[in-house]
């Protein structure tokens, strides 16, 4: 079981969706030719990320998804997306999973809406996790500021995941954060996280890209520059199993006693 997964870093055409998933087609045909399983774009990729959006918002019907789900079934590859989807009362920052015949495989909404940025203001938050399988390996899904919150990723520990997939938006400036914090959520669950990054600059942000996937002991197993760029990463769940059994923190820890130290005296 070792899933070849493609982290797409592309550059958003400012709420140009249909210029965008032209470059994304390109990115698909890229990944396909390489026999990729899984691509992976960008947080809100098709526009990108505003956390004041107002336009472009659609449920899975809409132009974006539909087109997503098109890509997915002409190329035979899944698909992991991100848009703005319409919900009451505010719109959800939601990344949906295609599966290589274009069915719809997962949904998850950012539980964490970026609050330094107001994202809270214009967007409701997600309260459920979600998981889907590829190529013999169960994936969970964060989105960009998730990162920050290592009881999202236990989450998905227990859920038995290997991986989690993290579409992003995340800044230059703060770009240190992003690669301490992918390995600290992959070391401390001792499963892969991948992150994919947009690149260049919006009226919101100024990105560099910086897309990586970390590996079950921490190691980073492939970082990508600052420019576009289609990276790929043999995803081994073997490697799960080696971590898991040098170093049983898993079958060490201790569910029991957190939940107390946590209750309210």
């Amino acid at each position: 079981m070792c899933p070849l997964l493609c982290s797409a870093q592309i550059k958003s055409a400012w709420n140009n969706p249909e210029k965008t998933l032209s470059d994304a087609e390109r990115a698909i045909a890229l990944a396909a030719r390489a026999h990729a399983d899984l691509i992976c774009f960008p947080e809100q990729f098709a526009t990108g990320w505003d956390p004041a959006a107002t336009t472009h918002i659609e449920d899975e019907n809409g132009s974006i998804v539909g087109r997503l789900r098109d890509l997915a079934r002409n190329y035979g590859i899944a698909v992991l997306g991100s848009f703005r989807e319409a919900h009451a009362p505010l719109p959800r920052n939601t990344a949906i999973a295609i599966g290589p015949d274009g069915s719809i495989l997962a949904r998850y909404a950012k539980i964490h809406l970026f609050s330094p940025g107001g994202e809270q203001d214009a967007f409701s938050p997600g309260e459920e996790i979600a998981t889907f399988s590829v190529a013999g390996m169960r994936f969970g899904i964060a989105i960009c500021y998730d990162l920050r919150f290592p009881e999202l990723f236990s989450a998905y520990s227990r859920a038995g995941v290997d991986a989690v997939l993290i579409p992003a938006a995340w800044p230059c400036r703060r770009i240190a954060h992003w690669e301490l914090l992918i390995r600290a959520r992959a070391l401390e669950n001792q499963f892969f996280v991948a992150g994919t990054c947009t690149t260049g600059k919006t009226p919101v942000e100024e990105y560099c890209g910086h897309s990586m996937t970390a590996g079950p002991g921490g190691e980073i197993l492939s970082r990508a520059g600052s420019g576009v760029s289609c990276m790929t990463t043999v995803l081994d769940a073997a490697a799960i199993q080696e971590a898991r059994t040098a170093l049983p923190t898993h079958s060490d820890r201790r569910d029991d006693i957190y939940m107390r130290l946590g209750e309210t005296r």
